[in-house]
């Protein structure tokens, strides 16, 4: 379990794109292809691309199943300790105003994100 930095953005942006950048990152594609999703998604929904609401209907739509982080502290689950009790699987965390990428228990960020709290997370059970 590690912090890893990772930019998926092409101009190495650190701008407001955290959903791109791990989305892209937890579903392996491209920053430019994940762009161009979101963006068809919300033309769809008649919507801007990078609201909660379509990004999340995404996720849905790719069979990721959305759940919420108990978080009590002073026993809080920062997202280190998500990662650290995750080694497998692919996960996307939101805090509320930023997205985490966990690809099997090495949280993926522009920055060391490492003790910010999620508010919930969305997993998919690989397919077979």
């Amino acid at each position: 379990m590690a912090f890893i930095q990772y930019n998926a953005n092409p101009n190495n942006n650190d701008t407001i794109d955290c959903v791109i950048r791990g989305m892209s990152k937890v579903l392996d594609v491209s920053w430019d292809a994940m762009h161009i999703i979101l963006f068809f998604k919300a033309h769809e929904e008649k919507d801007i691309f990078l609201r909660n609401d379509v990004w999340i209907d995404l996720l849905k739509d790719l069979d990721f199943d959305m759940h919420y982080v108990p978080n009590t502290c002073p026993d809080c689950i920062t997202v280190r300790r998500f990662a650290a009790h995750h080694p497998e699987g692919r996960y996307l965390l939101g805090t509320g105003s930023h997205v985490i990428a966990i690809v099997d228990g090495d949280y993926y960020d522009t920055w060391d994100s490492g003790n910010e709290l999620p508010l919930y997370y969305f997993y998919r059970k690989e397919k077979l």
